[in-house]
Formats: C-alpha cells, structure tokens, sequence
C-alpha cells in the first residue's frame, strides 16, 4: 500500500456555493465531523477542532491552519503538526467542489502522510485511522448538506 494520500467522492444533493458551507463553517463543520470547531474562513488562519470521548468525558484538541479558501470551488487547511506551535509537518485536507446538473461533487484529499515522519508502523497505523474515519464522516457530509439545501 502507498499511504501517501487519502482521496474520497461523494455527490451531495445541494448546490457548490451550500456545500461550500458545509466544509468551510464551523457552524456547518461541527454538525458532520468534529464535535466542535472554531476557526475563522480565511487564509492563514489559525484554529482548532474538537472531539469528546463520552466513555471518559476526555477532550481531544486538535490544531489546524486554514490554507486555500476559494468559494464555493475549494477549502483547505493543515492539520495534525508535529510541533506544538503549528510547525512542523502537517497534514493537507483539501476540499475540492465541482457542481453537477445535479447538485456537487465532492472530492476530499489528505496528504502528508509520508512526510511526517513517522516510522512504518506508526504511518500505517495513522493512514488506516484517517482512511477509516474519513470513510466513517464523508458519508455524514453529504447527508447534513442535502439536509441543509433542502431546508433553505
């Protein structure tokens, strides 16, 4: 395997400039992903996401860096640094739109894997982890966008 990047399609029943929205807010973000996020839709912008662990109540924070943002054709930031101020290694979420006749094609893409450093195992590990969640949130993305077009 080649665990250089993670790639994930879906088609939303919704127009580019919701799904936009959907992938670039964090009032949208949060009812599909994280349980929580807060950064502002701007370039170089810092922010973070949230997930709780209801067996523990524990809090897992992590850091991310808002990269491209063109509406409503993509949305990107760096996640996951090495180093504890947002430097370091990363990785690349991109979110590219392209509209359908339809509604929105969603391409999801996650790079950086090899780069992190990582020894094999753990780049094994942490690539089956992403591809496992992504499978896991990518399908949520596009069922709260169809429910949020619809709703408008």
């Amino acid at each position: 395997m080649e665990y250089g990047s993670i790639e994930r399609d879906i088609h939303v029943d919704a127009s580019p400039e919701v799904v936009y929205e959907v992938v670039s807010r964090p009032e949208h973000m949060r009812e599909w992903w994280p349980d929580d996020a807060r950064f502002e839709s701007a370039e170089g912008a810092p922010g973070e996401l949230f997930w709780r662990d209801e067996s523990t109540g524990e809090t897992m924070t992590v850091a991310l860096t808002v990269i491209e943002v063109d509406p409503p054709k993509r949305f990107s930031f760096r996640w996951c640094h090495t180093g504890a101020e947002r430097d370091g290694d990363s990785l690349l979420v991109t979110f590219d739109l392209v509209p359908t006749p339809t509604g929105t094609l969603v391409r999801m893409t996650e790079t950086g894997f090899r780069e992190m450093g990582w020894e094999a195992a753990v780049l094994e590990e942490r690539y089956r982890e992403h591809a496992s969640a992504w499978d896991h949130y990518i399908p949520r993305l596009g069922t709260y966008g169809a429910r949020l077009a619809s709703a408008r």
